[in-house]
């Protein structure tokens, strides 16, 4: 995913579906420099991971063309 991207969900006040590898997750903080963000899994909110962006995708993301 792409790393400008990334933050706009993160900063989004609605809530978008990110997976990572098929998991949805939430996106808790961002690594710019390292490439990496600190995300958990939405049924395991203890369980912190971080992990490479490149392998965050938003689930069914709707794109309105003006």
């Amino acid at each position: 995913m792409d790393i400008q991207m990334l933050q706009q969900i993160v900063d989004s006040p609605t809530l978008i579906t990110v997976k990572y590898h098929g998991i949805p997750v939430y996106v808790q903080s961002i690594d710019e420099e390292n490439g990496t963000a600190q995300v958990f899994p939405l049924d395991q909110m203890d369980n912190v991971q971080e992990v490479d962006i490149d392998g965050l995708y938003e689930d069914d993301p709707v794109h309105l063309l003006f």
